[in-house]
């Protein structure tokens, strides 16, 4: 239980965003607007819907942690989100939405993407903190 507090704590962003994509991929059926007019617009909503959530996760992973852990940020911030995306794809169906595997490829590039920008938000935190010991 101690961890599971300790978890809310650390991750609050992280785990707002994933009950948003769970709650809005299951539950919530979107109304039609001019928006359904752009081409892709649910890829592309998959995909900064999943970039989103990625990089808040490396955002809240960095702020709590001094190095990188590859095999941690790998499972939690790339292959748990992807796999996470693949279920939500196969529920679809049984809550009358439709599931697409093209959905699933979204939400893998939007993971992917992520990777870039905790990297990089990585590199500006270990600048800040060279520049902090100078």
């Amino acid at each position: 239980m101690k961890n599971f507090f300790r978890l809310i704590k650390s991750y609050p962003l992280t785990l707002l965003c994933l009950a948003l994509i769970i709650l809005l991929s299951l539950v919530i059926v979107m109304p039609e607007t001019e928006l359904n007019n752009v081409a892709f617009i649910d890829k592309w909503t998959h995909l900064v819907m999943y970039a989103g959530m990625c990089s808040v996760m490396w955002f809240e992973y960095l702020r709590h942690h001094d190095r990188l852990i590859f095999w941690k940020l790998f499972l939690y911030t790339w292959l748990g989100p992807i796999v996470l995306g693949g279920v939500i794809e196969l529920i679809q169906p049984y809550v009358h939405r439709s599931g697409e595997w093209l959905d699933l490829l979204a939400d893998a590039t939007g993971a992917t993407l992520a990777v870039g920008v905790g990297l990089l938000m990585n590199k500006i935190k270990r600048h800040h903190q060279l520049k902090q010991q100078h």
